[in-house]
């Protein structure tokens, strides 16, 4: 029995590819250098496939930045302002696409489907000139194929790269980008030659657009572009791959029918409405790519329930025509659990990272042939029985605590615009207030504190002081730029939601459990194992401490439950919204500390509220419904005078605006420089916004400085939609991955910005 993994993690067990970009951008090392550290990389990962049993192992799936941004290359996609016009693109136009340069912004960066992954957003019209510019996935194929691996080139299928894209500036809004497809489909086809020429049998095409509400018109797009392919692909194996949810049943039809396609993956795991798609009917002759080992959690595997579904599963397709798979890339898991010092050996027990889950997939298709490891199946149920049985799982208090929430919706009892007077009273702010999202330059003697201080290598009070020192030098900077409302820079955290899940009951954490989020950015998440509650204040001495040093308001800050739920790895035992109900509450506790504590400005970060909605329409009532009552959950109990704050990052908001008000925060601060600000237009079409608003006026994900002008520009824009007294002035984002030597000028121009305004507002009275 055959068995195959969608794709695999590329930072490497200790970040090395992470380490590796980094050095490349500031310099210190060359493109050979980042070359072999990624060559280096995917020979480990091949190699550990192979030894694993793995028959279908993917190659093209190891990035730079990410996969579509791969896709734009390969397509010679590049928007003008980079300055390319023919050629191999090399890294200083693939990355000036992703991060920008001193002379052009990067492109648009959003979430990929409802996960916490990003990827760089085409920019498409009618103008684009596209051509073979970028010969990666042969070269993968050629180079796994001379280590004496054998692999399977993956590919982002051109219709899913055309939905994922959007219109270039200038173009006018009527323009279908499915009718490019004339125009890119023969750059596949000199790819997929290429691929033939080099050996390759099989090939992937990854169209996850399949699983999403999808018109007529898109579901024929498909049909058309792989009846255009169709003898091209001729002479090899092909597999189209769907993850992420069910495949609804039209678009299941238009899959299973497409012509020149051997094979088809799904996501059995979140899209267990397929299997009886499958049942009802699949087409003969075909192979099923059967996703069943869980590509997106770390738990491990109920072995036997999974043995089960194959089972069910072969006799509907035939024996040699079913193979064991991962539920989508491997790349949103963690990558491997024995590079873990810090977790207990029963919490180990219940956890699979990516090297497990290979173990895992290729364990399943051996006891599908009959050759079924008992010492390891025996174990793994031992390890389930294990966690539902363990005491550290269940709190009943808590359990009892977020039962007594139904029956109330949780709102503050005064009206936002009574309560933005009352604060205004008290917090005295000029028009066009400026502030920033949180967090401040993370630099290397800040985490060598922090790393130190972990070890026990260095004393409580040595490293208390030294974060004090921090926090007055981020206070003093933002004094001097004229900032009106502080933050405390965040100087103690690692990461927004790995600190407060630290200090918070129900969770693990990893040594080395990193995940990609982006570019070289690499996140940790928590793993919430059981119920969860606050067992002491968590930020208060900090946030007190920042205020104790400066009369001007100074925001408390705190990380959303729907966040703190959306960016960990979640407990599967129990719904999502129950984990969710008992963070609020535990959030709720610290909000109502602060305001104990004198902080008059509370910011609760939401910043993946809109990243963990279902990809269906059909189910996004309930998750809103949830989602923004946890939140109100949090602060309802305020006085007026207190200030709540929420921010969200990089996601499109249009469609959840009404959502975003029901949340009743007093201040929202919101992505927008980098979307070529979306957001705005859903103001422009008549939604009204009563509570204060900040679009993020300038891209932190990229080292650009913006001019003042340039701000000010972006603020003139957004005063034409919104009311001069609920604008607020702020970047996109935290700064935390910045340099000060990015960070203080951005923020100088940006307080000069709104300064200017002010003045031409003023003057025009």
């Amino acid at each position: 029995m055959a068995s195959h993994i969608v794709g695999y993690p590329r930072m490497g067990p200790k970040r090395e590819l992470k380490f590796a970009l980094e050095s490349f951008w500031d310099g210190k090392t060359t493109a050979e250098d980042l070359k072999k550290v990624s060559a280096d990389l995917r020979s480990d990962i091949w190699k550990q496939m192979s030894a694993a049993g793995i028959k279908y192992i993917p190659s093209n799936t190891f990035a730079y930045y990410d996969q579509v941004l791969d896709t734009t290359a390969m397509l010679g996609a590049v928007p003008p302002r980079y300055g390319w016009n023919s050629g191999e693109i090399g890294f200083d136009v693939y990355f000036s696409m992703a991060r920008g340069n001193a002379s052009v912004p990067a492109m648009e960066m959003t979430k990929w489907f409802d996960t916490n992954y990003h990827y760089i957003v085409p920019e498409l019209g009618p103008e684009v000139k596209f051509s073979y510019a970028s010969h990666k996935a042969v070269n993968e194929y050629k180079e796994a194929k001379a280590l004496g691996v054998e692999t399977v080139p993956v590919l982002v299928g051109p219709v899913s790269y055309l939905l994922l894209s959007k219109l270039a500036k200038g173009v006018d809004k009527s323009f279908d980008l499915l009718s490019l497809l004339p125009k890119i489909l023969p750059i596949y086809k000199e790819v997929i030659e290429e691929l033939k020429g080099a050996g390759a049998t099989w090939i992937q095409f990854d169209e996850p657009l399949f699983v999403m509400d999808l018109e007529g018109h898109k579901l024929q797009a498909f049909s058309g572009a792989y009846a255009e392919l169709e003898s091209t692909l001729s002479g090899l194996n092909v597999l189209v791959e769907t993850y992420f949810a069910d495949v609804p049943a039209e678009a299941y039809k238009t899959l299973t029918s497409l012509k020149g396609v051997t094979a088809f993956g799904f996501d059995l795991i979140r899209g267990t409405k397929t299997i009886d798609l499958i049942k009802s009917g699949f087409p003969e002759g075909k192979y099923l790519f059967a996703g069943v080992v869980d590509g997106r959690n770390i738990w491990a595997n109920d072995l036997a329930a999974s043995l089960i579904t194959l089972q069910s599963l072969e006799g509907v397709v035939g024996k040699d025509k079913l193979v064991v798979s991962t539920s989508c890339s491997l790349l949103h898991t963690a990558v491997d659990l024995v590079n873990e010092s810090k977790l207990d050996a029963e919490i180990k027990s219940w956890l699979a990272f990516a090297a497990q889950k290979v173990v895992e997939v290729d364990a399943l298709a051996k006891a599908l042939a009959g050759q079924t490891n008992q010492s390891f199946f025996s174990a793994n149920a031992e390890a389930l029985s294990s966690r539902r049985s363990s005491p550290r799982v269940t709190n009943q208090s808590v359990q009892k605590a977020a039962a007594a929430l139904k029956g109330s919706d949780h709102r503050r009892a005064t009206e936002v615009t009574a309560r933005l007077d009352a604060q205004q009273k008290k917090l005295n702010l000029p028009i066009l207030p400026t502030t920033t999202i949180g967090s401040f330059p993370q630099t290397v003697e800040l985490r060598r504190v922090r790393r130190e201080y972990k070890a026990k290598k260095i004393s409580e009070e040595d490293y208390v002081k030294a974060i004090k020192e921090e926090i007055k030098k981020v206070v003093d900077i933002q004094e001097d730029l004229d900032i009106d409302v502080l933050v405390h820079g965040e100087p103690e955290r690692n990461d927004m939601v790995e600190y407060f899940g630290e200090q918070l009951s129900g969770f693990a954490f990893t040594a080395n459990g990193w995940v990609q989020s982006y570019g070289s950015r690499c996140v940790k998440p928590p793993i919430i194992y059981g119920d969860v509650s606050r067992p002491k204040p968590m930020t208060v001495f900090w946030s007190s401490t920042a205020q104790s040093m400066t009369k001007r308001p100074m925001k408390g800050m705190l990380t959303g439950p729907v966040t703190i739920l959306n960016w960990s790895f979640v407990r599967n035992d129990q719904p999502r919204h129950e984990t969710c109900y008992q963070i609020a509450l535990a959030i709720k506790d610290e909000v109502e500390d602060l305001e104990k504590g004198g902080i008059g400005v509370i910011q609760i970060d939401e910043a993946a509220l809109r990243e963990g909605l279902p990809l269906r329409k059909a189910e996004h009532s309930f998750y809103l419904d949830w989602a923004v009552h946890s939140f109100r959950i949090t602060n309802c109990g305020v006085q007026d005078s207190t200030q709540i704050h929420t921010h969200m990052c990089y996601s499109h908001f249009n469609d959840i605006i009404h959502s975003i008000i029901d949340m009743d925060a007093d201040v929202i601060t919101i992505e927008n420089s980098r979307s070529d600000e979306k957001l705005l237009s859903v103001f422009r079409e008549g939604v009204k916004y009563g509570a204060g608003i900040g679009p993020g006026v300038y891209d932190i994900h990229s080292p650009r400085i913006p001019s003042t002008d340039e701000i000010a520009d972006r603020i003139n824009k957004m005063l034409a939609v919104l009311e001069q007294n609920i604008l607020w002035v702020n970047p996109d984002c935290g700064l935390k991955t910045r340099k000060y030597t990015e960070v203080k000028p951005a923020l100088k121009n940006m307080v000069d910005a709104a300064k200017l305004i002010r003045s031409q507002l003023s003057s025009a009275k």
